[in-house]
């Protein structure tokens, strides 16, 4: 439990703060976070390629607003370690539950930016086996230097009454939202999946018979002519992942919580190894959405955390078409990544507005 109450905490919502100051978005930053996130398409780093498709400047990944973390864009004085919020959560308790983004336009090299959070929500759950469950929602407002709306960020943090799992996080972890753990469901079971890359024995049958499909590109949707719900997108693999994968995106990011890259620190919290962060996971799983219908295209994208995933394993990232608001132009997508055993990662959605 926070050790404020929770009437407290209620009383703050709607408290809003600048939480990002001078976010600049630069073109060599964009280029090392699409790399972190094994993002390949010369979009992200070629001007000549960006002008070609239509954009003004090169163009950031969806979940590049992640940067802002770094402490040179925060304000002076800026406290507490959710968004600057005091709710008496303890840090190594706290869970990255979901992540989500509403898209009025890409984030552009040469944005400068500014984050007003306000707490959005504040409520609590019986998590079983987890214990009680408080929950916070921030909300958070990117803005461009002319006052435009460029982007807004919602982040669920969960409390939790103690480790669940045994995999603990500490104040050194992420600043806004603890750490990118797995969330417990409403019945308070852990979905973490630890699969052990060095078991030789597999106690019970991978979800998807053991195989690994290929990537598998498609063509980019641009208009609504032919689509129909059900479709499949492209394959997004990322395999052999290597403690390198989680260093670079910690680097490209800003999250350098110790448990993604130092073995003893990771271990001491319980977990087998170190794992990687959530929203590296979430960054390959984006890939879907951009190589599908493109990045400007996009208008919302949001993922629900559910299992680690440690060296040596593998991401399979996949989308299939949910709805076609033909009315609207507007198709919404089911998102899952997996590990190579079958094991779901995370779930998400995403919105895509095209051409009629």
């Amino acid at each position: 439990m926070p050790t404020k109450p929770l009437s407290e905490l209620e009383a703050m919502v709607g408290d809003s703060r600048t939480t990002v100051e001078a976010f600049r978005i630069e073109r060599g930053k964009v280029e090392e976070f699409a790399r972190a996130i094994t993002e390949s398409d010369p979009l992200f780093r070629d001007a000549s390629v960006a002008r070609d498709r239509g954009y003004e400047a090169v163009p950031a990944p969806l979940t590049y607003a992640q940067v802002s973390r770094f402490p040179r864009y925060r304000p002076d004085g800026l406290e507490g370690q959710g968004k600057g919020f005091d709710l008496g959560f303890r840090p190594e308790y706290v869970l990255h539950g979901e992540q989500a983004y509403e898209y009025e336009r890409p984030l552009l090299v040469g944005d400068v930016l500014t984050g007003t959070t306000t707490l959005s929500d504040v409520y609590q759950r019986d998590g079983g086996r987890a214990g009680s469950m408080t929950f916070a929602v921030y909300e958070t407002e990117y803005r461009d230097e002319s006052g435009g709306l460029v982007l807004t960020d919602r982040v669920t943090a969960i409390e939790t009454s103690g480790a669940v799992g045994g995999e603990g996080d500490d104040a050194n972890g992420d600043d806004d939202t603890g750490n990118d753990e797995p969330q417990p469901d409403s019945s308070g079971s852990n979905n973490a999946g630890n699969a052990d890359t060095d078991a030789t024995v597999d106690p019970e049958p991978a979800a998807n018979g053991g195989a690994v499909p290929a990537a598998e590109p498609v063509d980019t949707v641009r208009s609504l002519d032919g689509v129909d719900v059900g479709d499949g997108g492209p394959t997004v693999v990322v395999e052999d992942l290597e403690r390198k994968h989680f260093v670079k995106y910690a680097g490209a990011s800003g999250d350098f919580n110790p448990i993604h890259y130092d073995e003893p620190y990771a271990r001491g919290a319980g977990n087998e190894s170190v794992f990687g962060q959530g929203m590296f996971t979430a960054g390959v799983a984006s890939r879907v959405v951009t190589d599908w219908f493109g990045l400007e295209s996009i208008t919302a994208f949001g993922v629900r955390f559910q299992s680690q995933v440690f060296p040596g394993d593998t991401i399979v990232a996949t989308g299939e078409l949910e709805s076609v608001r033909g009315e609207e132009g507007v198709v919404e997508v089911a998102l899952e990544a997996t590990n190579q055993h079958g094991e779901t990662l995370l779930t998400g959605s995403a919105t895509a507005s095209l051409e009629e």
